[in-house]
């Protein structure tokens, strides 16, 4: 009953996130699409192939490979939209690479994931051992993330009054229900956290750091105008760890330090995503007053 109701406030979050897209977000892709390709390769490409070289060469437990490895996988959520909004940043762009990164997800989220700890033996060895398989995460992703999207993006175009008026609900009903799933992981995991909260906390920033760094190197390596920019660098590095647990929950929760990896990233990944955006808008009013332009 707890893993029932703990998927259908995913499934929430994913209806509400569809809520806020319109035709216009995903024609905008097609219109120009360098900015948004450059932030969903980076996203499902680049970072899991990081992040899997990482956990390969440094040595780690295979439980908390594993969970730097899942999140790494996971889509950006509504938080990156707010924070690019915040920055200065493309905020249309954010919405547009947040929709179809999302739908996107519900099949390269498992496989991704399946994939590259299939190709480690500490971690194959793990998956193995609780006997999870690729089709049944790709089950509960897609009835999770692809089904309460699309009917959000039903919803918003057979009743848009409603979806207006709700828009700002599910974000605030989505911020929450990250912070209930992160102070889950935490209570429920308490001691082990505070034995290790170090190393923890250690491989999440790093890894939250790569993340960010991959998102803002593509952008910028591709030419991406600032604005663009600082909507990749924001999508690549604030992941949708909610998801990630929702996951861990659901499939891996003998495993507790995957559990604790994914919740002390969704608590970091808030505190980067702010003080990065504050950086940005500290810097935007110090050129404007040199005259200059971020």
């Amino acid at each position: 009953m707890s893993l029932l109701i703990l998927n259908a406030v995913l499934a929430m979050m994913m209806f509400g996130i569809a809520l806020s897209l319109t035709p216009v977000d995903f024609k905008r892709v097609v219109q120009e699409p360098k900015g948004p390709l450059v932030g969903l390769l980076a996203q499902f490409l680049l970072l899991p192939l990081i992040t899997f070289a990482a956990i390969s060469v440094v040595p780690m437990p295979a439980e908390i490979a594993l969970g730097l490895l899942l999140v790494s996988c996971c889509p950006g959520g509504s938080f990156s939209n707010i924070m690019t909004h915040l920055a200065n940043g493309n905020a249309a762009m954010s919405v547009s690479m947040t929709g179809i990164a999302s739908l996107l997800a519900s099949l390269l989220t498992p496989f991704n994931f399946m994939f590259y700890a299939s190709l480690n033996p500490h971690t194959d060895a793990l998956l193995k051992s609780i006997d999870v398989s690729t089709w049944d995460m790709l089950t509960i992703v897609f009835f999770v993330l692809a089904v309460p999207l699309l009917l959000g993006l039903w919803c918003a175009r057979q009743f848009p009054d409603f979806a207006r008026r709700s828009e700002g609900f599910f974000r605030i009903a989505s911020l929450l229900a990250l912070f209930g799933f992160v102070g889950i992981a935490l209570v429920l995991n308490w001691e082990r956290f505070v034995a290790g909260a170090s190393i923890f906390l250690l491989a999440v920033i790093v890894h939250n750091a790569i993340a960010m760094g991959v998102g803002w190197g593509s952008a910028r390596s591709l030419g991406l105008a600032a604005p663009e920019r600082r909507a990749v660098t924001l999508e690549v590095g604030l992941q949708n760890s909610g998801l990630g647990l929702g996951i861990i929950f659901t499939y891996f929760s003998a495993q507790t330090e995957m559990a604790i990896i994914a919740a002390a990233w969704g608590i970091w990944h808030l505190i980067s995503g702010l003080s990065l955006t504050l950086f940005w808008q500290w810097r935007d009013r110090r050129l404007a007053v040199a005259g200059g332009r971020a």
